[in-house]
């Protein structure tokens, strides 16, 4: 079987409309989208777009969690078995199929929490970023693209929905969420302990790592969608970040980053934005 499997060449059938993230983000009916010259806003039940915006975010889900499979599934068998800097040990492997196994039972909860908001799957599209962070050649900057970055993102995404749930008052996409949101803080716990595990004895590695996950981050707070502003429409989880392994140094990195970015995003609606006449 090919090893690092590229991202082009992944399944998929004619339901899945594939776009790029900047694309995807773009969609107005995104919970991230920046159209009609106004940020976007937490996720409440009270926002004029709620159900669309909690349908696309709950599509999204559900297109990452097979990304997310797919590519614990890639660290299984792409690296050799062993302790060089080019392999993974067996114990990570056996971990990464653990993931395997909770990626897709989140796949099957989410598809059947799609057809409960009455959304199909290709209504909204799939971008393919989270899978190709899962090709990175270095097994250390695999994990913390993947397990410490995406996943972590997984953990703010699931915690706002189940918030989101318990206000609309719906028991079932709130139990579902919680129930996932919980294995999302083992497998980002699972990238914390390894990262810390593989770089016992080589710190330029370990800080080569926490930058690709600086890059990773920075991608998907896309004009402050993920923050700590009561607007951000996904609200950094910082009690459950912090059982996953994150430190508060960064998780404050991560809400400036946030906030930065949503700035960056309103300088640039405002050079777009049509100028008055003399």
């Amino acid at each position: 079987m090919r090893k690092i499997y590229p991202a082009d060449l992944l399944a998929r059938d004619e339901r899945f409309v594939r776009l790029t993230t900047e694309d995807r983000f773009s969609d107005p009916r995104s919970p991230g989208s920046r159209s009609g010259g106004r940020g976007a806003t937490r996720l409440t039940p009270s926002r004029p777009d709620a159900p669309d915006a909690a349908r696309t975010l709950m599509h999204g889900i559900f297109v990452g969690e097979v990304q997310a499979l797919e590519g614990a599934g890639r660290t299984c068998w792409d690296f050799e078995t062993g302790d060089g800097p080019e392999d993974t040990p067996f114990a990570l492997k056996l971990d990464m199929a653990r993931q395997c196994w909770d990626e897709a039972r989140h796949t099957e909860i989410s598809c059947k929490l799609m057809d409960w908001m009455g959304t199909e799957l290709g209504e909204f599209s799939e971008s393919i970023f989270l899978y190709e962070a899962a090709c990175n050649p270095d097994p250390v900057l695999r994990l913390t693209g993947v397990n410490r970055a995406l996943e972590g993102l997984a953990i703010d995404v699931f915690n706002t929905m189940k918030e989101f749930g318990d206000v609309a008052g719906d028991p079932v996409l709130e139990f579902c969420e919680d129930w996932m949101l919980a294995d999302e803080v083992t497998h980002v716990k699972m990238g914390s302990d390894w990262l810390r595990r593989l770089t016992e004895t080589d710190k330029e590695r370990r800080e080569r790592a926490l930058e690709f996950q600086r890059v990773v981050d920075k991608l998907f707070s896309l004009g402050g969608f993920r923050g700590e502003d009561e607007d951000s429409p996904i609200k950094l989880a910082r009690r459950f970040r912090e059982l996953a392994g994150f430190d508060a140094d960064e998780m404050d990195d991560l809400a400036e980053i946030s906030r930065q970015a949503k700035k960056d995003a309103e300088e640039h609606r405002q050079r777009l934005a049509p100028q008055p006449s003399a």
